[in-house]
């Protein structure tokens, strides 16, 4: 219950109130991590974790519902005002020797939880019912300085677990973070040993790095640092561009990706309609598929954002209504949108400006013939038969047929009857 005994209205007041549960029961019960770091740093938190001296069995005897997700580690849910809270135990951790977990934790003090943890911004600790903040290791006057740094040995923290040379660039990027020297000289001198890290794990960081706008200052930590060839599978290069750094902020997965491997070269041009046209490379495309382990369909969007901007590159001017509208309507437009508006933004505009003309027709209307329709005039499924529907289609989409019964009588005269 809040302060005022009405249930949570947030995550925060969720936690707060777990903690406070805890606290009545005995027990020291901070929020920690995440939460604190974005507060401090003025950012609105999106999650509450709580850290506690009481161990799973107990939060279990206070929280009858509550559920382990990591017990062994010390992590319990709990559900409070329809909000999942994490609380977890304080511990010190073990030999780490799979290079991401240690092989045991003992349950400890906040202090001890404290130092276990990656860098000293996500170490802190604050009192929910009176906002202090307990510093154990730095992090505040890291927070104040704008500084990444490892709590203790940078080589003893990223050894324990591989994937933390990308934590620090998401960090160092969505947080505008100077990474510590000693951090920054660990990763150069064991960057490649991400290699050995789950692709899995490493495809997910790199969401992470992505989905933010400081994607552009992620990947150029990423070269920077050495950790692209760990990273893409793909040998070192000089990139060409920074057509990530000029992507809206919102830009999509697919965009992101597709920016970052035409910054460092990809694909060549193709014979065919439109001059232009960029032929993806389907074994470098496999590559980044295969090291980042991209669902088919991240896979399939990666490879239509690039082949449609290419196409909208070269051929949107010469293109007829009916082509932009099926342009416009197909599913990666957007992310193919934004990827052009970082080559050619006055093409982008240019293009932006008539699809929004375009959408007020419609980009993708029921067709006003069906395959029915031709059946029930007497022509049988064939070659001929989608040829027919797209062509029906087309003029409908350049506005020739005012009514379904004039496209209708367009069908009768192309079936013959």
């Amino acid at each position: 219950m809040s302060a005022h005994g009405a249930p949570p209205s947030s995550a925060r007041d969720a936690g707060a109130s777990i903690a406070r549960t805890l606290a009545q029961a005995g027990h020291v019960a901070y929020f920690a991590g995440g939460c604190v770091r974005d507060r401090l740093l003025g950012l609105e938190p999106k999650d509450f974790d709580v850290a506690t001296d009481a161990t799973p069995e107990r939060i279990a005897e206070i929280f009858p519902s509550a559920r382990g997700v990591g017990a062994s580690f010390g992590v319990m849910l709990v559900r409070r005002g329809g909000h999942t809270i994490e609380v977890a135990t304080f511990r010190r951790d073990g030999e780490y020797i799979d290079g991401r977990r240690p092989t045991r934790v003992h349950f400890g003090d906040a202090e001890q939880d404290a130092r276990r943890r990656d860098f000293t911004i996500n170490g802190l600790f604050e009192d929910p019912e009176t906002g202090k903040v307990i510093d154990f290791v730095g992090g505040l006057e890291d927070i104040r300085g704008r500084v990444l740094r490892a709590i203790g040995s940078a080589e003893d923290r990223l050894a324990e677990d591989r994937l933390r040379m990308l934590r620090a660039v998401r960090f160092a990027a969505r947080f505008s973070l100077a990474i510590e020297p000693g951090v920054e000289r660990a990763i150069l001198r064991h960057g490649s040993e991400l290699m050995g890290v789950s692709r899995e794990r490493i495809g997910g960081e790199i969401r992470r790095i992505f989905e933010h706008p400081s994607r552009g200052q992620g990947v150029d930590l990423i070269e920077r640092l050495g950790l692209s060839t760990a990273v893409l599978c793909e040998p070192p290069v000089e990139r060409n561009d920074d057509r990530v750094r000029r992507l809206p902020p919102d830009a999509s997965f697919a965009s992101s990706l597709a920016a970052w491997m035409l910054d460092r070269g990809a694909g060549g041009a193709a014979a065919g309609p439109g001059a232009g046209v960029v032929q993806v490379d389907a074994a470098r495309l496999k590559i980044w598929v295969d090291a980042l382990v991209l669902s088919n369909a991240e896979s399939d969007a990666l490879a239509e954002t690039l082949r449609i901007s290419r196409e909208l590159h070269g051929s949107w001017r010469v293109s007829d209504r009916a082509q932009r509208k099926r342009h416009a309507s197909r599913e990666n437009f957007r992310s193919a949108l934004d990827l052009l508006r970082t080559e050619d933004p006055a093409l982008a505009e240019e293009i932006a400006a008539q699809v929004e003309a375009l959408a007020v027709e419609g980009l993708a209307p029921s067709p006003l013939v069906t395959g029915d329709d031709l059946i029930a005039l007497g022509l049988a499924p064939g070659p001929a038969f989608r040829t027919m529907l797209d062509s029906l289609y087309d003029r409908q989409l350049r506005g020739e047929f005012p009514t379904r019964e004039s496209a209708l009588a367009a069908a009768r005269r192309l079936v013959g009857t």
